[in-house]
């Protein structure tokens, strides 16, 4: 492991001596400079399609099974399916009711929404709603598993974890079926739930286990965005594909019995197609009307900038009304977008400033060659579009912003490496289920500061947060409004303000690049 010493050694007297690892958006990774993001190619064996053959699909969205004055109830089965990804070939996949994404559930802002999981898959799971404000024994703790169907219930469902230090504290396993039950004591945003299963999130994601989870309030309804079918979520996910169709992954047992990846990919797994809603390249008809998408990258390890080509006349066709926690405060233009993976952008882009039956790429600036594309937008050749009834307010929410002198804590969390090259750390320590970094009080705020020696986009469960500063200075262009999930650059401090409320317990911080997670950069913390 040569190769991992050496670089933690230069990354480490980086971060130190404040000399720089990163220049003009380039990442250390292996041992050579990647452009724009981490990780390494995972090239497919299968014949791929050109793109935009394929139309967009859009989730269905799931219908509760029953309701009563203050909840929605839900069922949803995970089990493999066998889906039509690329033409003439099947892909065995693990799903959510048997599509990838799964189906979108839909919720009102203070209307309990409970959800219970079956799993028939061969192998545990667990269940995280990513942006959810939810008490700590519906999480998703990366060791509150769902065991498969007829497992038993005193089964860790991990080799070895029973002999971990703090797993007197874990969760004990379900067996066949977890109820989880969501307050949705939150703003209108748009959230998604997958797989959390410790050690194994990648390869469970990357086969499918991932859907859409919407939550609107009267705030949001009021403002006559786009809406019905110009609300559309988008989620954009890379993937490989074996000969025979397969998803392919450098899992190191394919079998789950070792969680990670094989060390050339320890930085990360980036696919060579492009999945948008489980299509790759696919292309939506639009008529000369505003549009809203809700962008999610739910890669595993591969960063965005997205852009529209051609640009609208003038410029600023990505007009950003949310992030992760909801509503901005003022709408923001962007030409380009910068999305890590688990981040949330809700923009609107006016196909009526284009010319009858122009096409619309939504590319990728840093991708290369087929991963340059995303999907293609056809404007329709109608001269006079519809009237549109949908507007963009300059004014859309009101955005409190949390005072950092009322902070009652300052930490430092360091995002790196392990001393021996084999996986990555938070403060220098691998997760240990149990073992927490911090111990915050509810009510109170806190910043926290985040140091990296690579690219890492990382999570905060429970409570959304503001980011105060990048490098000291002011925070970038993607940053604003409430964020769950922020991406932290190569050698770069960024500092967030957050404040804890409502539910006590044993909550996370992580990196969102699912191969860094599962090879140990998470930690804990207990709220109380």
């Amino acid at each position: 492991m040569k190769r991992g010493i050496d670089r933690r050694l230069f990354l480490s007297g980086a971060l130190l001596g404040g000399g720089a690892i990163a220049a003009g958006g380039w990442a250390w990774a292996g041992q050579s400079l990647t452009p724009g993001h981490p990780g390494l190619l995972l090239r497919s064996e299968a014949p791929l399609p050109r793109p935009y053959q394929a139309l967009l699909p859009v989730p269905a969205v799931l219908k509760p099974t029953r309701t009563d004055g203050t909840t929605d109830y839900y069922e949803i089965t995970q089990r493999s399916a066998s889906l039509r990804i690329l033409p003439g070939l099947n892909t065995p996949a693990w799903t959510y009711e048997g599509s990838f994404p799964g189906p979108t559930l839909v919720s009102r802002s203070g209307r309990r929404t409970v959800v219970r999981h079956h799993n028939e898959l061969p192998h545990p799971t667990v269940v995280h709603l990513h942006g959810g404000h939810t008490p700590y024994d519906s999480d998703g703790y990366p060791t509150a598993l769902i065991l498969p169907t007829g497992a038993h219930a005193s089964s860790s469902g991990t080799p070895g974890m029973a002999d971990m230090p703090g797993m007197a504290q874990a969760p004990r396993p379900a067996a066949g079926a977890r109820t989880y039950t969501y307050p949705m004591d939150q703003r209108a945003a748009t959230l998604w739930y997958h797989d959390h299963r410790m050690g194994f999130t990648g390869p469970n994601v990357w086969r499918g286990l991932a859907g859409f989870h919407l939550v609107h309030d009267d705030e949001e309804l009021a403002l006559s965005l786009p809406s019905g079918e110009r609300d559309l979520p988008l989620m954009i996910a890379d993937r490989s594909f074996a000969a025979d169709g397969t998803f392919r992954y450098p899992a190191l047992d394919a079998a789950q019995g070792t969680p990670g990846v094989t060390d050339p990919y320890m930085d990360g797994v980036l696919g060579d197609v492009i999945l948008v809603n489980g299509a790759p390249w696919p292309v939506l008809e639009t008529q000369r009307l505003r549009y809203r998408l809700r962008l999610l990258n739910a890669s595993n390890a591969r960063r965005y900038r997205l852009a529209l080509d051609p640009q609208p006349p003038g410029g600023g066709g990505l007009v950003q009304i949310g992030g992760d926690g909801g509503l901005l405060e003022r709408p923001l233009a962007h030409d380009e977008l910068g999305i890590a993976p688990a981040e949330r952008f809700d923009v609107v882009v006016d196909f009526s400033r284009y010319r009858p039956g122009t096409r619309v790429r939504l590319v990728n600036r840093l991708g290369s060659g087929r991963t340059a594309e995303v999907m293609r937008f056809d404007v329709s050749s109608s001269a006079r579009p519809p009237a549109d009834d949908s507007a963009v307010p300059a004014r859309l929410s009101t955005v409190a912003a949390l005072d950092p002198t009322h902070a009652v804590a300052t930490r430092t969390f360091l995002f790196q490496r392990s001393s021996g090259g084999t996986g990555w750390t938070i403060n220098g320590q691998p997760y240990r289920p149990g073992h927490s970094l911090a111990t915050p009080r509810l009510g109170t705020t806190e910043v926290w500061r985040f140091v990296t020696d690579f690219h890492h986009p990382v999570h905060l469960h429970l409570n959304h947060f503001q980011v105060m500063a990048r490098n000291n200075s002011s925070p970038g262009p993607y940053d604003a409004g409430w964020k769950d999930t922020v991406d932290l650059r190569p050698a770069e401090s960024l500092e967030i303000v957050t404040r804890f409320t409502d539910y006590p317990g044993r909550f996370m911080l992580h990196c969102h690049n699912l191969e860094h997670e599962d090879m140990a950069m998470m930690a804990d913390f207990v709220t109380e």
